[in-house]
Parts: C-alpha cells; sequence; structure tokens
C-alpha cells in the first residue's frame, strides 16, 4: 500500500476520541486504564481505548437516569425526538465512507460489506424509527363499568426508562443502531456497552450524536471489558432494560444478573441456520445464496446458514457449486477491491474456527475445501466446506462463527424439516424452491424467528428480528421495536 493511503488510514483513527462518552462529556476512565484494538488483517495495534470500570458505568447510568426523569429529553415531544433522529441519520449518511472504513480497519472486513449491508442498514434504522417518534399510541378499551357505573378505559405507552445495551462485534454500528433507535424514539436514555473486539464505529457514533445535539446524557457509550462493565451495566439497579446480543453462555450471565432487579430483558443469542434446498429449486441462485449465507463477513454473522440441507437427487451439484464458490474466494487486504473474504475477528476466534475444522474431519466428515489458515500475517482461514456430515456432528450442532459450512442430504421435505428443527437454535432458516405453496408450508414448520424463501438473510428495519429456543428472548426492529421499549398502562375513568 503506497505511503498517502497509510497515512489517510492513519488519519481515520488518529481523529477518533477513544474516552468515555458519558454525560455528554469525553472522559478517562476513573483510573486511568485502557484496553488494545488490534487490526485483525495486519495483527497489528489500531488503537487504545479507555476501559469502564463499574464506576464509569454508575456515571453513565446516572447521566441517563437525570436526562430521563429530569432532564431537558423527559420533556422533548415525539416531533422532537424524531427530528433529532432523523438528523443523527443525516450525519451517518454524511460521514458513512468514513463509518465502513472504521469497520473494515477494526474487523478486518472487505470494505465492500459494510458499504452495501451494514451502513445502508444502520441509517436506514436509524430514520424509521425516527418515523414512530410521534406515532407511539395506546388504544381506548371498552369495559361493562363499574358496579353499574360507565367507565372510560384506555392505555398509554411510555418509555421503559434506561436501556442497557450489550452489542457484539461483529456487525457493531448495525446492532448499535437497532438498539438505540427505538429507545430514543420511544423516550427511553441509552448506556451502551461496545465489544471490546470492536468499539470503535460505536465511538465515532457518540461523536454524531453530540454533533446532532441530543442533550447530553441521553446516550452514554462505555467501552470496557465485557466481564466488567458489561456485568456492571446488567446488574445496575439503575438499568430498567437489558438488550444483549451475543452467545448463549453470556446471556444466560446477563439474564441472571437483570433477574436480582427484575429488569426487561432482549437477548439475541445466535444460531445455527439451515439453507434447505429442494429438488425442484433453480440452482445456480440457490448454491450462490448458500455461499453468500455461509461466507458473508467471513461467516461470522448470528444467522449464518452454515448447514446446507439438499435433496440426495442434487446432493452432488450444490457440493460441487459451493466447493468451486469456496475455492474462487479471494481472501486479503480488505481495502483491495479484488478481496472478498477479509480476516476473522481475532486469534482466539482463529483457533476457534480451527478447532471446529479438526472436529469435524475426527467425527467422520470430508473436508472438501479450505479447512486451514492463509501462511501470512493477519487472521485469515481459508473458507470451508465439509460432506458427508451428519445433524449430530459439532460443526452441524454448535455455532461456529467463521466460514465454515457442512453440507447434508435428505431424501423428503419431511426429513428436510427435521433436520432443520434439530438443533438448539432457532434464529433464521432459508428455503431454496420454486414451489411456493411447499415453501409456505414448510416455512410455517420451521422453528426459527424469520424464514427466508429463495434469499439469505432479507433483513429490514421494518421487520421484526429476533429467534426461538436457545436463540433468545425478544424481539427488535418493527413495531415491535417499539413495544420492546415501552410499557403500556391502563387508565380507567368512572363516569
Amino acid at each position: 500500500m503506497i505511503n498517502n493511503e497509510e497515512t489517510k488510514l492513519h488519519q481515520v483513527v488518529m481523529d477518533l476520541n477513544t474516552q468515555l462518552y458519558i454525560g455528554g462529556h469525553w472522559v478517562a476512565a476513573i483510573d486511568g486504564g485502557s484496553f488494545d484494538v488490534i487490526n485483525p488483517a495486519r495483527e497489528e495495534l489500531l488503537a487504545k481505548v479507555a476501559a469502564a470500570k463499574p464506576e464509569d458505568v454508575d456515571a453513565a447510568v446516572r447521566a441517563a437516569r437525570f436526562q430521563f426523569e429530569e432532564g431537558a429529553w423527559s420533556k422533548m415531544t415525539g416531533v422532537e425526538r424524531g427530528r433529532l433522529i432523523y438528523r443523527l441519520a443525516e450525519l451517518m449518511e454524511r460521514d458513512k465512507e468514513r463509518l465502513a472504513m472504521l469497520e473494515t480497519l477494526n474487523l478486518g472486513r472487505p470494505l465492500m460489506e459494510p458499504t452495501i449491508l451494514d451502513l445502508p442498514m444502520a441509517i436506514d434504522t436509524m430514520r424509521y424509527f425516527a418515523g414512530w417518534a410521534d406515532k407511539i399510541e395506546g388504544r381506548t378499551i371498552p369495559t361493562p363499568g363499574y358496579f353499574g357505573q360507565p367507565t372510560l378505559s384506555y392505555t398509554v405507552r411510555e418509555p421503559m426508562g434506561v436501556v442497557g445495551a450489550i452489542t457484539p462485534w461483529n456487525t457493531p454500528l448495525m446492532i448499535a443502531a437497532w438498539k438505540i433507535a427505538p429507545a430514543l424514539a420511544a423516550g427511553c436514555t441509552v448506556v451502551i456497552k461496545p465489544s471490546e473486539e470492536a468499539p470503535l464505529t460505536t465511538l465515532y457514533l457518540a461523536k454524531l450524536i453530540e454533533e446532532a445535539g441530543f442533550p447530553p446524557g441521553v446516550v452514554n457509550v462505555v467501552p470496557g471489558l465485557g466481564e466488567v462493565a458489561g456485568a456492571a451495566l446488567a446488574r445496575h439497579p439503575g438499568i430498567d432494560k437489558i438488550s444483549f446480543t451475543g452467545s448463549p453462555e453470556v446471556g444466560r450471565e446477563v439474564m441472571r444478573a437483570a433477574a436480582v432487579g427484575f429488569k426487561r430483558v432482549a437477548l439475541e443469542l445466535g444460531g445455527k441456520s439451515p439453507q434447505i434446498i429442494l429438488a425442484d429449486a433453480n440452482l445456480e441462485a440457490a448454491i450462490g445464496g448458500a455461499a453468500l449465507g455461509l461466507f458473508f463477513n467471513q461467516g461470522q454473522v448470528c444467522a449464518a446458514g452454515t448447514r446446507i440441507l439438499v435433496h440426495r437427487s442434487c446432493y452432488d451439484q450444490v457440493l460441487e457449486g459451493l466447493t468451486r464458490a469456496a475455492d474462487a474466494i479471494v481472501l486479503g487486504d480488505p481495502l483491495d477491491p479484488k478481496t472478498n473474504m477479509g480476516s476473522l475477528i481475532s486469534l482466539k476466534q482463529l483457533e476457534r474456527v480451527s478447532g471446529y475444522v479438526d472436529a469435524g474431519v475426527q467425527e467422520g466428515a470430508k473436508l472438501v475445501a479450505g479447512g486451514r489458515r492463509l501462511d501470512e500475517p493477519g487472521y485469515f482461514f481459508r473458507p470451508t466446506i465439509f460432506a458427508q456430515a451428519s445433524n449430530d456432528m459439532r460443526i452441524s450442532q454448535e455455532e461456529i462463527f467463521g466460514p465454515v459450512g457442512a453440507v447434508m442430504a435428505f431424501d423428503d421435505p419431511e426429513e428436510a424439516l427435521k433436520m432443520a428443527n434439530g438443533t438448539r437454535y432457532g434464529l433464521a432458516a432459508t428455503i431454496w424452491t420454486r414451489d411456493l405453496s411447499r415453501a409456505h408450508q414448510m416455512a410455517a414448520r420451521v422453528r426459527a424467528g424469520a424464514v427466508s424463501i429463495n434469499g439469505w438473510a432479507t433483513i429490514d428495519a421494518r421487520l421484526p428480528w429476533g429467534g426461538a429456543k436457545t436463540s433468545g428472548i425478544g424481539r427488535e426492529l418493527g413495531w415491535n421495536g417499539i413495544e420492546a421499549v415501552t410499557e403500556e398502562k391502563v387508565i380507567t375513568v368512572v363516569l
């Protein structure tokens, strides 16, 4: 890379404030502590970020509580809140290239990916919920009356309070928008703890929140270690709701901490999503779509379609197509336009993926593509395909969070459904077929929060998102996103 490009990249990070954002001020952690953020594609230090301690989290919660109960935010109308949220969306649009670059440097993703998906989705989410801010309504409910007297009973939908948001490292800006936008639209305030692996775009978002003119303390950003800052946020008595996206193991700890104060909880805990390819599917579209579902963001996606269930009559054709697709993927510099797969987020994640590949081989699956790290700097792992896998193998049951797919055969739709539902997860699924009647019937029987037909991960700000079984509790986005951060109060007047 030539020198002026290096300088430009350096500037993207050097200008970023990496302190805590609490009560409208950028401050160091109370003990002056920090943690390193690594560029995973180069294995180089990218930034040092302030590491919040419980005392810092407490200060952020108090700032959020003040704005919710007594500050300017508590007195704003929905119209005023909507204008601020829309202004934030406009600033994100203005700075989308820088946000995409920060995400690429922090995650090792090809620049194309946040540019075409994460940034547009985050901006659209802000605009969508800006529109809801002045449209949150109650209901009028007729009743038989009260001891012979007529009554008027109605409800109002009120903001829940202070929302604690804990976001993951794989799509940090998009999921931050998913959590912040509905909370602000409803009139809540927010304390957000981004992943220590990928806090940079959330810190930049705080800068834009400040520029947009939100009252100080409406949104607070406290990067830090999960076991310190995240745990403090989950158990803090001043938090009314915790919204967490991450693993089931950490989700259980969050739920235990939240239970002490009976906090409302929303959990999105990943998946092991099936992609069902029926015999009558458009195989060219199905192979391309299945590969996208497997390898987008290096497979580090909650809804990654890592279990490819294929009718036996076209199994060999699909397997060959996916193998070709995996072998054709270009790994390397995320800023090179020719690159279509970047690095995994960390050495720890690379070792996790490698361990699952070893387990797949040991359990008898046949490795037909990938399965190894690139012999060069960066946490690059070749896109991997297993054939002759069974649904009870670890590679078919456990979320790997890497570019590893297991291709399995079935003989009829009933068997496919049994296999699709045969995991502890239930976040998403994809069905590939030309028979839309069958597609609708199968979609009704798949246990998942979202089912896409002839397309992978058809997410949108207007559509609720969440899972069944171990994949989580609650929904984000759509009207559900507003319901999730409000309480319905009943008022009855005896006339």
